[in-house]
């Protein structure tokens, strides 16, 4: 499609200066040139707001939620209206199926009495043109939509998302049915897969609160937090192995786990009645363990739940995704990269009843045990299903998560905003431990120390120690008091408590553990800090003298070691003794002296200690560089890390060291700290240190080291990176984090509410994407992983304050703008950070250089930052922007553009090939970014320069050079930057007018020159716009057919994209500004011009008819593969094909919006050919802009309704597009996300197989779009052709310029249109004609026509208004053609003809709307006053009847659409009508020429186009006496005889060189020659070679005449190949088969008794049509009504049912006379031109169809038709019967001279045909041959006859024999020479059956009868034997 636009449109390239221009110095140029306009939108363009930048502190709220678990994206997308069409303007339909049937066929309405169309006001009065086109204009301009882009959006952008961990809201009820004693539950999650423990316990249960009760010696007031039911789990990686485990607990009691669990099992709540005794008893017995060892558990059972069989069971969760916005937890899907997808964000929720646990085993406690257990349950054959299981009832509630859950905590009891009440039971978010690394920055604070122990081995201990807990406390120091209240308690305790019991496992001296006890580590650690051990026996019965706890040995872990938190697993020995004094600094590695270990100082306890700590790095380089840093700042020296003291003197190696030994730090620990990490970095390079006196400079080494992490963040972590490859880590540091680091503490900050503080730490946060070619809000809103959490420390360390975090808000009242986060610090500025770093960055090399170039964009916009920073606390945004920034700063961004450009944006080929191609892309998009961000804070003419400065680098390297562009052009206040308001364009006026500011100086030369500068891309335009310059620059230089395609659709898309931006900005809605915003773009309108050529010469597109339903491409210029290929209808829509829709619809934006005084000065400029070829422009946006019916709504009535009711009724319901664009289809338009920055591909193409699962609501929405976008679209073509109009007018040439005028605003009529557009194009149109009637009456006669269609068409629409503007505009076209010259002949004929060719192929044609039109017609002719005197009514109504019957006669013809026959009969009734209108007759022969193509009836379609040709020749015969030329029909007589009825009967019939007849393109020589060509294809594609030679014998001469040797070579060609044809399908060609139909009964109406001759395909069994036939009656009429008469007897139609239908079908066979057949000798002969058939009839004179040889007779019927066959029609009338009838002999003898020929053919074939043959001598000679010759002899030559008449009878039927005896002889000869050794014995079977024939005839036929051979007296009889001796009837 796309290579037949390029030729079609021959792009060429404007001569324009490829150098780039020198731009205008912006600022001195807003100093040169204040301001006329003080106020208005107008004084908005001039320059920047003040308000432009805007620096905002706001602190983050506190939600304290995990940071990588609960992640949001924070999509801000403003509204993007669509109008709807509306609801009260719907257009009615009315399907053809709806129309009554029969009701209309009988008679014609009188068309007086029919409702007419209302009429349209004040349409017969006299106004002045001026006034008419006021009006119009008014009319027009009304209701309009305001944003053409909104009609043709680019697709949605794609947000990608960060990894963020799916929630789970897990909720629990009531447990066992039995309650005795207290039972405690913990729940988790497990990974059996990875052999992990995926989330920390949560800790619940269910007492009630007397059961609490047991327990109140020994807990305290029960803390809210701890009376948690429900709980959320975030699970960052779903998985199928994942298990929910609930592990229960009760009080330690006397005796084992099976023991304790025993009652459970047995008694049952039904039963506490019977077993009253029993459970009283077991409750007290628990009541007395609850006081005595209420502070120890023990473990008692457990039970594991599959969570994704839950998940998965409960169903896919269909949220509506229209409604919800694109961020949230609802759009975080992950896929894990395992075997499946988990998603457990959009599931039903689920209740689940867990009814059995298993018991716990003492033996089996260890996770080792679990994993094997939860391994188990998926096998089908659990051991675990045969374990005895403990009843119990667990409810479980499971869904995904909310958005915002109220009275939610953190791990950190941290509450969740909302919490409306404290009092409220909370949930509880649990922590997730993520089996895998999560690459997020800590965000909040969190310091969490979690202690597991595993197992204790005591086998070795002397003493008894069996029930053994082991007390978990965290020390501050060795005294017991020391113990710190950071344990966090479990349920219905207290929030903290001092110490942590481990469950006791009975009588069990090598307990394992399952315990998990989480610790909340203080902010600042010293080597005193530790956990302790304490391991007791406890005494589970109560005895004299035995205490309750024994200690039985300790332990401990120091939490600091060499300054660093110690974690991991440790298998550690234990002390019987309590440690020594100062035993906290030391490890129990270490053999103390003096103290008892166990098992002699092995170690015999297994215990992990894991942290979740923002505080603590876990990572040794990170540690060293934090430390050294830190005694920087704090000047504290030495400094010891680890085991080694650093001196002041040494620190800068090891500080220099340390930085780059970051690099071997862990990737995660990275991540973790990055912020602070960067920051210090930041520090280096803009504070050097000072160390021992001296600065040192570790600007360098920082900087090499911050690029080294750039890269390393973008190589290992590419799932958080956006398409351009920037890490969403990287950039959320740099908006929400990075500040300038100020060394001063007294530094004031200027900002709002003094903005001071030690903001030190900050909120993680990703930036939302934003398109790069558009959306000028530039707000960086940006969301963090979670941006609702933050950390509020509870402990009052100076370093916990320091932790924590912020986010921005967007208000309403913040004005669009560059916003950015801002974190201050209370330090003075020194050195200026993006100073610094431009230098660094300008002074490195090597590998840095190429380190910070891989990840340019980072270090761009930590300069952009800076530098906004910088003028903000400086109060330098209000300064001059060229006073804003030192030299050396502007020198160094010069180099390093100009370096960047000059040696990494290369245009060499090699060069390029050698490099990687996406680092080259990636790089040019950052610098477009960076020069985006400088123009809102640089001098506007230095980043101008460093465009320039980049353009002359890359002269050639379009591409790039349109990334970096559309990029540029993407800034808020690109059009300011274009200086809108320059002198270039007309001064405004006082009171600004776009209007008079135009037009104002049109009378001077300069002015004029202005008006050509305007459209010209002129150095001028192009310095003082200088963006807008660069980019129509570059659309005219790329648009040439030589480029590359994708550069084509880039270049248009930055067009399409900037002009989106500026329709939908509500900062230029004003028509005012909106005109002055276009005026950036006229030369697109010059652009476009100059490139569009044509291939037709200089009346190119707009010389065309259209592609209307008339088919005629001869009538266009324009080649339908190229309009096709423009208007998008070859399928499938290539890209090229959006792209030029695109950059049609920038042209229309352009007309639609610039100052139409401008734009006409512009058109009285130019020449002929250019308005034509602009007309050919406009043309091509009618094609593109045509509304095409989706084809899935083609299939449904009610839909096409709907649409009918869209589309075709009214435009302009704004309302309801904004409600539904807002609502729930809202997607389709949002191109205007404002935060999406890095979008680099935007033009996303529309292909048809883009998306095939579109809800029907959705398609509907489009299907309004689209029609939307074609009514304004069209609308606005209707603007600019009303402005070229009004131009040339009063010029000389207008009647060249108003034809294409005329050519365009016809194709429009031609498309689906609105009914809006149509009632503005009927006015247009009538207003032309009424200004210029000359230009239908005079000149153009197939615009007439084709106005007379169009018109026709639209007064046969559904709808009112259409039919009422349509009526009347034809109307109108009557009077003027009328007043001209006093008749409206040429109107008449061709309205006459419009609606015969209407008729004859509009499928969707409704004649009941075309009558009303016609009654509305008559109605306007009554109301006419000005002409009711003259003959014009009468004329009027006259024509009307005229039309009346034709639509009459087109009723029946619907009536019958199924009956090819009928439907082919009538249109030859309704030709046969116009057989003195030769235009007409014409016109319906070529409607059945193309009704027979359909149906593959080539030779009747042939003989349509020959008799078109006949009447063709017959009338150019009369007007010129041609030779070479056929003189009328005569000379087609030997193509077919039927074709002298095209005979014109006398000259006066009618006249060819009257006005408007014989004036169609077929009556010409050309118009002959093409009817004949088709002619001569269809008898080709029939197979009647012969008729394809009689026609090219006409053909010849003329050809002959004109010399055309090529044309006669081609002819010639087709002649030797029919010739050859003939010869090669000898014997295999079949034509028509034939059969005599009669119908029968009242049913048919005009029908009964009429008898056809149907002509059907080849080898037609007589069983098909009678199949058909019967079918399609049985539908028409009912089964039951239709009857086939299955003999060919005549029909009584006394013993018929008068409420039947009956047919009678028979096959007949053509007849020849016997003279008749000497002329028709070939096959070809025999079946063409045939009249008459004939078909036989057996009877007996007793009644019988068959009888006795002597008693049969036969009928022959000889059927003449009316015309010969092949016809214009399939059936012919039959018009005579003749019936001859064959006495019995007559009968035999037929027969056997058949038999006789049968045996001649047999034998004589060639080649030879073996069965054949044999199968002819079986039938003639063998012995079971019934009635066969032997009998046929015996029964009619046995005697001679008594009545002479039948001796030459007898005779002949004895010669007959003795002829069939010979032959029998010649085939036996002749089988015996073709026979194999195997039918010797069959060969000699026949002979011996044909002797013993031979000798039975012999005596037969060798008797003569003897009066035969006597004189006989001659007599006058007939010559004919036949005819004398026969009965014959005849029937006329």
């Amino acid at each position: 499609a796309y290579k037949a636009i390029r030729l079609y449109l021959r792009w060429f390239v404007l001569e324009i200066d490829r150098k780039a221009v020198e731009p205008v110095d912006f600022e001195e140029y807003l100093i040169t040139h204040p301001p006329i306009i003080e106020s208005g939108p107008l004084r908005d363009l001039i320059d920047f707001p003040p308000d432009d930048i805007e620096v905002v502190y706001t602190p983050r709220e506190s939600t304290g939620r995990p940071s990588y678990a609960s992640s949001f994206v924070v999509c801000l997308v403003p509204d993007l209206c669509f109008s709807f069409f509306q609801d009260d303007l719907k257009r009615r339909s009315m399907s053809i199926d709806d129309t009554p049937r029969g009701s209309w066929a009988c008679s014609i309405f009188d068309l007086k009495n029919s409702v007419p169309d209302a009429v349209l006001p004040h349409l017969l009065d006299r106004a002045p043109n001026e006034e008419i086109d006021r009006h119009n204009e008014e009319h027009r301009k009304s209701h309009r939509h305001r944003e053409l882009f909104a009609l043709h959006p680019a697709l949605d952008e794609i947000v990608p998302l960060e990894v963020s961990g799916q929630l789970l809201l897990w909720r629990s009820a009531c447990l066992f049915e039995i309650e005795i004693e207290p039972i405690f539950a913990c729940l988790a999650l497990y990974d059996v897969k990875e052999k992990r423990k995926i989330s920390e316990n949560f800790f619940f249960d269910l007492n009630s609160e007397q059961t609490k009760g047991m327990l109140r010696p020994h807990i305290q007031t029960a803390a809210i937090s701890t009376l948690a039911r429900s709980a959320i789990f975030s699970i960052t990686y779903p998985s199928q192995d994942v298990f929910l485990v609930i592990q229960l607990e009760k009080v330690l009691q006397q005796g084992d786990i099976g023991e304790c669990a025993e009652p459970y099992m047995v008694f049952k709540e039904s039963d506490a009645a019977k077993n009253k005794e029993k459970l009283d008893k077991l409750r007290s017995q628990s009541e007395q363990f609850c006081t005595r060892l209420g502070r120890y558990r023990m473990p008692f059972a457990w039970t594991a739940i599959h969570l994704m069989n839950i998940v998965n069971s409960a169903g896919s969760l269909e949220r509506d995704t229209e409604n919800s916005s694109i961020g949230g937890r609802r759009s975080l899907e992950r896929t894990t990269s395992g075997d499946e997808s988990c998603s457990l964000t959009s599931f039903r929720p689920a209740t689940l009843t867990v009814t059995n646990f298993f018991k716990q085993e003492g033996d089996r406690l260890s996770d080792e045990d679990l994993y094997k257990f939860l391994a188990d349950m998926r096998r089908p054959s659990s051991v675990l299903r045969r374990l005895r299981p403990i009843t119990a009832q667990l409810k479980i509630d499971i869904s995904p998560a909310p958005e915002n859950p109220h009275y939610c905590l953190t791990p950190d009891l941290q509450q969740v905003k909302p919490y409306p009440d404290s009092r409220v039971r909370p949930t509880r978010e649990i922590l997730e431990f993520p089996p895998r690394d999560v690459y997020v920055p800590n965000t909040t604070y969190r310091n969490l120390l979690y202690v597991n122990p595993h197992s204790l081995n005591f086998a070795n201990r002397q003493g008894s120690a069996r029930n053994i807990t082991v007390k978990v406390q965290f020390m501050n120091g060795e005294d017991p008091n020391n113990a710190m209240p950071v344990i966090f308690g479990k349920s219905s305790c207290g929030d903290y408590t001092r110490e942590a019991y481990t469950a006791v496992v009975y009588h069990t001296r090598s307990p394992d553990f399952h315990d998990e006890v989480k610790i909340k580590l203080p902010a600042s650690l010293t080597d005193h800090h530790h956990v302790l051990f304490t391991f007791y026996h406890v005494s589970c019965q109560q005895k004299q003298n035995t205490p309750l706890e024994t200690p039985v040995g300790y332990t401990w872990i120091p939490m600091l070691q060499n300054g660093r938190l110690r974690t991991g697993s440790f298998c550690l020995p234990v002390s019987l003794e309590k440690p020594p004094q100062s035993y906290s600094v030391l490890s129990p590695d270490v053999p103390l002296p003096g103290m008892k270990w166990v098992d002699n100082h092995r170690g015999v306890f297994n215990v992990e200690v894991t942290s979740v700590s923002t505080v603590h790095t876990q990572d040794q380089y990170l540690d060293k560089f934090f430390a050294l840093v830190h005694a920087l700042d704090e000047h504290m020296f030495p400094v010891r890390i680890g085991d080694v003291r650093i001196m002041e003197n040494n620190l800068e190696a090891e500080l220099k060291s340390s930085i780059a030994a970051l690099n071997s730090s862990q990737l995660e620990p990275i991540v973790r700290f990055l912020h602070l990490l960067l920051d210090k970095l930041v520090v280096l390079v803009v504070r050097p240190p000072v160390i021992a006196g001296q600065i040192v400079n570790l600007g360098q080494a920082s900087f090499e080291v911050m690029a080294s992490i750039v890269n390393r963040l973008h190589k290992y972590l590419d799932t958080s990176q956006d398409m351009h490859g920037r890490n969403s880590l990287l950039s959320s540091y740099i908006y929400y984090v990075f500040r300038l680091p100020n060394m001063d503490p007294n530094f004031p900050s200027p900002g709002p509410g003094g903005l001071g503080g030690s903001v030190h730490y900050a909120t993680m946060a990703r930036s939302a994407q934003r398109p790069a070619s558009l959306n000028l809000n530039r707000s960086r809103s940006l969301s963090n992983s979670n941006p609702d959490i933050s950390g509020t420390p509870t402990s009052p360390d100076d370093e916990v304050r320091s932790i924590i975090g912020s986010k921005v808000r967007d208000t309403p009242q913040t004005r669009p703008g560059i916003h950015y986060v801002l974190f201050v610090s209370t330090f003075g500025v020194q050195s200026l950070f993006h100073e610094e770093l431009a230098l660094q960055w300008v002074v490195s090399s090597g590998s840095v250089r190429e380190g910070a170039l891989q990840q340019a964009w980072f270090f761009f916009e930590l300069m952009v930052k800076s530098i906004i920073h910088h003028l903000y606390f400086t109060d330098r945004l209000e300064s001059p922007r060229k006073n804003r920034f030192p030299e050396r700063f502007m020198d160094d961004i010069t180099a390093l553009v100009k370096w960047v450009a000059l040696s990494r944006l290369k245009p060499d080929p090699v060069f390029l090939f050698n490099q990687d191609l996406e680092l080259v892309e990636r790089l040019n998009t950052s610098l477009a970014f960076f020069l985006n961000d400088l123009l809102s804070v640089m001098d506007r003419g230095f980043v101008f320069s460093l465009i320039k400065t980049y353009w002359k680098q890359n002269p050639t390297l379009e591409s790039l050079r349109l990334d970096l562009l559309r990029i540029v052009c993407s800034h808020e206040h690109y059009v300011t930057l274009n200086l809108p308001c320059s002198l270039l364009t007309p001064p405004a006026s006082p009171s600004p007018s776009v209007s008079s500011a135009t037009s104002s100086g049109f009378s001077t030369h300069a002015q004029d020159q202005k008006i050509a500068n305007m459209f010209e891309l002129s150095v001028p335009f192009r310095e003082q716009h200088y963006l807008a310059g660069l980019v129509l620059s570059e659309l005219a230089v790329i648009l040439d057919p030589e480029a590359e395609g994708s550069v084509h659709c880039k270049v248009v898309s930055v067009v399409h994209n900037l002009l989106s931006s500026h329709d939908s900005d509500p900062r230029y809605a004003d028509p005012e500004v909106k005109a002055r915003v276009a005026m950036l773009y006229l030369p697109l309108i010059g652009i476009s011009h100059n490139q569009w050529g044509r291939p037709g010469g200089a009346q190119g597109a707009a010389g065309g008819a259209g592609g209307d339903e008339s088919g005629e491409d001869g009538n266009s210029m324009i080649s339908q593969t190229v309009a096709m290929a423009i208007a998008g209808t070859s399928a499938p829509i290539s890209r090229p094909t959006e792209s030029s829709r695109s950059l049609l619809i920038c042209l229309l934006w352009v007309l639609k919006n610039a100052d139409e005084c401008v734009l006409q000065k512009w058109f009285s400029d130019l020449s002929v050919s250019q308005l034509n070829r602009l007309l050919d422009m406009l043309y091509l946006c009618v094609s593109c802009f045509e509304y095409k019916v989706p084809l899935t709504f083609k299939k449904s009535k009610d839909m096409k309704v709907k649409l009918e009711e869209a589309i075709l009724g009214s435009i302009g319901a704004r309302q309801e597009m904004v409600r539904r664009s807002r609502g729930q289809l809202g997607t389709l338009g949002n191109t205007d996300q404002e935060n999406l920055r890095w979008r680099k591909d935007m033009t996303h193409w529309r292909q048809n197989s883009e998306r095939m699962d579109k809800t029907r609501a959705e398609l509907e929405h489009e299907a309004l779009i689209d029609g939307n976008l074609a009514t304004e679209a069209n609308l606005i073509i209707l603007d600019t052709l009303e402005i070229i109009v009004q131009t040339v007018s009063v010029t000389e040439s207008k009647e060249s310029i108003l034809g294409g005028v005329l050519k365009v605003l016809l194709h429009s009529m031609a498309c689906n249109q609105s009914a809006l557009y149509l009632q503005h194009c009927f006015a247009t149109q009538r207003a032309i004609v009424s200004k210029f009637p000359e230009l239908l009456f005079e000149e153009e006669t197939e615009q007439c026509a084709d106005l007379c269609l169009r018109l026709l068409r639209n007064c046969s629409s559904s709808i009112g208004t259409i039919r009422a503007h349509a009526s009347a505009s034809l109307y109108l076209l009557m009077r003027q053609n009328f007043e001209i010259g006093n008749n409206f002949a040429r109107v008449k004929m061709q309205v006459t003809m419009s609606l015969s060719s209407l008729v004859g192929r509009s499928q969707n044609f409704n004649e009941e709307f075309l009558r009303r039109s016609l009654k509305t017609i008559l109605t306007y002719g009554e109301e006419d006053l000005e002409l009711r005197e003259t003959t014009f009514p009468d004329q009027v109504q006259d024509l009307v009847f005229n039309l009346h019957m034709i639509l009459s006669d087109t009723v029946k013809m619907k009536e019958h659409q199924e009956d090819p026959e009928m439907l082919i009969d009538l249109m030859y009734r309704i030709a046969k009508g116009y057989q003195t209108s030769p235009d007409l007759r014409l016109t319906w022969l070529q409607n059945m020429a193309g009704k027979h193509s359909e149906r593959t009836n080539h030779a009747e379609a042939a003989q349509c186009l020959v008799h078109s040709a006949a009447l063709v020749a017959e009338y150019l015969s009369m007007l010129e006496d041609r030779k070479y030329l056929p003189v009328g029909c005569v000379t087609f007589q030997n193509i077919s005889s039927n074709v002298l009825e095209e005979s014109a009967v006398s000259d006066d019939v009618v006249s060819p060189d009257e006005e408007g007849i014989c004036s169609g393109k077929y009556f010409t020589e050309a118009g002959l020659v093409g009817l004949l060509d088709q002619a001569a294809s269809s008898f080709s594609m029939a197979g009647m070679y012969e008729a394809v030679n009689e026609v090219y014998k006409v053909l010849i001469p003329i050809h002959e005449a004109s010399r055309d040797a090529k044309k006669l070579a081609t002819i010639h060609g087709k002649l030797q190949e029919a010739f050859g044809k003939i010869v090669h399908q000898d014997g295999k060609r079949m034509f028509g088969t034939y059969f005599r139909v009669g119908l029968y009964g009242s049913k048919f109406g005009d029908l009964d008794e009429q008898e056809f001759v149907y002509k059907e395909p080849a080898i037609t069994k007589l069983a098909e049509i009678s199949h058909r036939l019967e079918g399609f009656y049985g539908e028409r009429y009912g089964e039951d009504q239709v009857e086939v008469i299955k003999d060919s007897n005549p029909v009584d139609k006394c013993k018929q049912d008068p409420n039947k239908a009956y047919v009678q079908i028979t096959y007949v066979e053509p007849y020849f006379d016997t003279y008749e057949m000497k002329d028709r000798i070939t096959y070809f002969d025999k079946n063409y031109n045939l009249r008459r058939f004939v078909y036989c009839t057996p009877f007996t004179l007793d009644g019988r169809a068959h009888g006795d040889l002597h008693d049969q007779f036969k009928r022959k019927t000889i059927l003449t038709t009316s015309h010969a066959f092949p016809y214009i029609k399939t059936r012919i009338n039959i018009i005579h019967k003749e019936e001859i009838i064959s006495m019995p002999i007559e009968v035999a003898i037929e027969d056997m001279q058949k038999k006789t020929g049968e045996l001649a053919f047999a034998t004589h074939q060639d080649p030879s045909d073996a069965k054949m043959l044999q199968m002819v001598l079986q039938g003639s000679v063998g012995t079971t041959v019934n009635q066969g010759p032997l009998e046929v002899a015996q029964v009619f030559l046995s005697e001679i006859p008594s009545d002479p008449k039948l001796y030459r009878h007898h005779n002949k039927l004895r010669l007959c024999f003795k002829d069939f005896t010979k032959r029998c002889e010649d085939a036996l000869r002749k089988n015996k020479s073709l026979i194999g050794p195997d039918q010797k014995e069959y060969q000699r079977e026949l002979e011996r059956n044909y002797h013993r024939l031979k000798e039975a005839l012999q005596p037969l036929i060798c008797r003569k009868i003897p009066q035969l051979y006597k004189p006989v007296l001659q007599v006058n009889s007939h010559r004919d034997s036949f005819s004398r001796m026969s009965l014959r009837k005849l029937e006329l």
